[in-house]
């Protein structure tokens, strides 16, 4: 892995914390330790990463607080979450929170690393952002897609990172499927049932937003999908 590699782990653990730092650091990665919430976000702004891992349980602020704020910043950031929590409501927080993959307590070391491999290969595969409409507008709605504001009759709601993304994938697809699994890999970069479970809230909110407009519809496609339809 190339050196320029920059990678912000954020555990309060410090023994813990310094062992994964020293083994990254081995594999060739740029770390930086952060050793609570707030210094983490603090540090996340002050430098590029390629990716982040999280710890979920921290004093002053939590992994999952520290992921939103990370991922308003930058919603294409990606993150790992280290917890000791394995309840399948906590895991589904974590994704919806913004998570790529969800690590429980132990691993091993070189699992984590595997992971990150893999989540940054995906990240070089996928290129450059394909160019995106600084405004999409359908029926009657006009959505700002860089301050993630959709308008309809001057009425204005602010969308959260993930709601923007697919609402963008569904404007840009207007009459054509979209399938969960392009979907759930261009936006989740993760295809498994946490992620389609986190999938199914967004478009639900996103269904309950479009009701303004009676010519606009997000239909399932059994088995495939699903559309945003326009009719006129």
């Amino acid at each position: 892995m190339n050196n320029d590699t920059n990678i912000l782990l954020v555990e309060d653990d410090p023994n813990f914390g310094l062992i994964l730092r020293d083994y990254l650091t081995i594999k060739g990665y740029n770390v930086t330790l952060s050793r609570d919430g707030i210094h983490g976000l603090n540090d996340f702004k002050s430098n590029d990463y390629a990716l982040c891992i999280l710890d979920v349980m921290m004093p002053r602020k939590d992994g999952i607080t520290l992921a939103k704020q990370i991922k308003e910043i930058d919603e294409q950031m990606p993150i790992i979450f280290l917890t000791a929590k394995s309840l399948k409501e906590d895991m589904i927080k974590g994704y919806e929170a913004g998570a790529d993959d969800y690590i429980i307590k132990p691993f091993d070391s070189e699992v984590l690393e595997l992971k990150v491999q893999a989540i940054l290969n995906r990240q070089l595969q996928s290129g450059q952002r394909e160019e995106i409409p600084e405004n999409l507008q359908f029926g009657g709605f006009v959505l700002d897609t860089q301050l993630r504001i959709l308008t309809y009759n001057g009425k204005e709601r602010k969308l959260s990172p993930k709601e923007n993304s697919l609402l963008i994938l569904l404007a840009l697809n207007l009459n054509r499927l979209v399938t969960r699994k392009d979907a759930l890999l261009k936006i989740w970069k993760e295809d498994n049932y946490f992620t389609a479970r986190s999938m199914d809230v967004y478009l639900a909110k996103l269904r309950k937003y479009l009701l303004d407009d009676p010519t606009l519809e997000i239909v399932n496609i059994h088995g495939e999908g699903f559309r945003l339809v326009h009719r006129s």
